[in-house]
């Protein structure tokens, strides 16, 4: 008669396979309980709608826009918005010193602002999850090199530390990426070398460890996507941020440059005028305005939808 004996390493290898498909259940009920708490802000879907709208209109530009955005014409310079005496509906917005569509060219600067900012978010959020893991998870030389790094970044003021680099490497489209990029991961860094010292003493993370996870599985599988509401939420907040700043820089004439359309160059290109054409700067600033607080409402929403710390204050 055979008798199958089960000993104690297998029981704990089941019980810990049971703890790690319970956690995984309870991971997909919060993340549906997240979802309906989000769609239930009607502000924050509000201003994530115009925030997507943003995103259509920058990649469709050339089909929303009603002319070329450089097309100079001197004939309708200054032309004021369509609503006021001597504007014209084929210029809705009116036109700037040199006869260009400001409507079209707000459109266009959609794009650079959309790109720039989740360029800048993208790569700055990639590197500050892998330096964040590895600081808080392996701790030792890793955290102190790592924290030493962050913390000599985050005592240059973020503005005047980009102006330097700008400077430096003079302007363009992928200069101004690097220089947001060299201090912006700091900000995704220290989010999840935090989160990843609290999870890590989670009982799932150590049952992953009594079953002879490998770390680099622990880190992805285990770690990562317990801490990515965070990261979502600094994120989205952070691409505000990023877009201001390309803004200023673009405005000090160190970020994207003429005739490319810019917000930030547009309402350096009405400072001259904004007694006798203050819409040449203007509506440029109101699209800043706009976009900016909805991805800030967006990114509220998201924090009180995803962090329970939030959700129960």
């Amino acid at each position: 008669m055979n008798t199958t004996n089960t000993g104690p390493s297998d029981t704990i290898l089941e019980s810990n396979s049971d703890n790690l498909d319970q956690h995984e259940e309870k991971t997909v009920s919060l993340f549906s309980i997240s979802i309906h708490n989000f769609l239930s802000n009607r502000l924050a879907v509000v201003a994530s709608l115009i925030v997507i709208f943003a995103i259509i209109v920058s990649i469709f530009s050339p089909f929303f826009a009603m002319h070329d955005p450089n097309k100079t014409d001197l004939f309708i310079r200054l032309q004021p918005p369509a609503w006021m005496e001597g504007g014209e509906w084929s210029h809705p917005l009116g036109a700037d010193h040199l006869g260009r569509d400001i409507l079209s060219r707000i459109i266009f600067g959609t794009r650079v602002s959309i790109s720039v900012g989740f360029s800048v978010i993208f790569i700055a959020t990639g590197i500050g999850i892998f330096t964040g893991l590895l600081a808080g998870y392996l701790r030792g030389k890793f955290d102190l090199v790592i924290s030493t790094v962050v913390d000599i970044l985050l005592g240059f003021p973020y503005l005047i530390f980009a102006i330097a680099l700008m400077a430096a490497m003079g302007p363009g489209f992928m200069n101004i990426i690097l220089a947001l990029v060299y201090k912006e991961w700091v900000i995704p860094c220290r989010v999840v070398r935090g989160e990843t010292l609290v999870v890590k003493e989670i009982e799932y993370v150590e049952a992953a460890q009594a079953i002879g996870a490998s770390k680099f599985h622990i880190m992805l599988k285990e770690i990562l996507p317990n801490i990515l509401s965070p990261v979502i939420v600094v994120a989205t907040t952070r691409m505000a941020t990023v877009i201001i700043l390309e803004s200023s820089l673009s405005f000090l004439g160190l970020g994207i440059q003429p005739p490319t359309a810019s917000w930030g160059n547009m309402v350096a290109d009405g400072r001259e005028f904004m007694l006798e054409a203050w819409w040449v700067s203007t509506f440029s600033g109101i699209a800043i305005l706009i976009l900016v607080l909805s991805m800030n409402l967006a990114s509220l929403g998201l924090r009180d939808a995803f962090d329970p710390r939030f959700s129960e204050a």
